[in-house]
C-alpha cells in the first residue's frame, strides 16, 4: 500500500511539471497517480479527482476511456524520440536494444489504440 502511495506522489509531481514542461506529458502520469492512489489512499484519490486542474482529466478518462489529442500526440512523440535515442544512443547491449525497441512499440501501439476524447474547456494539458 505504501509503495502505492510513494508511486502516486512521484506521477503527481510529474504530472505537475508536464503542465508547465511542454514535452512532458501530463495525463499518462495523471492517470497512474490516480491508479496508484485508487489502490493505496481513497482520500489521496479523492482529493486529486476533486482538483480543479487534474480532476477534469482523471473524470474524462473514466468516463470515456479517452485523452485528448494533445496528450495522446505529445505520449508518442516522447516514446520515438527519448526512446529511440535511449535506444540508439544510450544502450551498447544489443541485447537490451531489442528489448528496449519491443518496449517502445508496444507502448506506441497500446497508445495508439486509446480513443482521443475533445478536450474540454477547463482541463490543462
Amino acid at each position: 500500500m505504501w509503495f502505492y502511495k510513494i508511486l502516486g506522489f512521484v506521477f503527481t509531481g510529474l504530472a505537475t511539471m508536464g503542465v508547465i514542461l511542454p514535452l512532458l506529458p501530463t495525463t499518462p502520469f495523471l492517470l497512474l497517480a490516480a491508479g496508484c492512489f485508487a489502490r493505496s489512499s481513497p482520500r489521496l484519490h479523492q482529493m486529486l479527482i476533486e482538483n480543479a486542474t487534474f480532476g477534469p482529466m482523471i473524470k474524462n478518462w473514466h468516463e470515456h476511456r479517452a485523452i485528448p489529442l494533445r496528450a495522446k500526440i505529445i505520449a508518442i512523440l516522447s516514446l520515438i524520440f527519448f526512446g529511440g535515442y535511449s535506444v540508439i544512443f544510450a544502450i551498447e547491449n544489443t541485447i537490451l536494444k531489442i528489448l528496449g525497441t519491443l518496449i517502445i512499440v508496444y507502448a506506441l501501439f497500446f497508445i495508439a489504440r486509446i480513443k482521443i476524447h475533445p478536450v474540454h474547456p477547463t482541463l490543462v494539458e
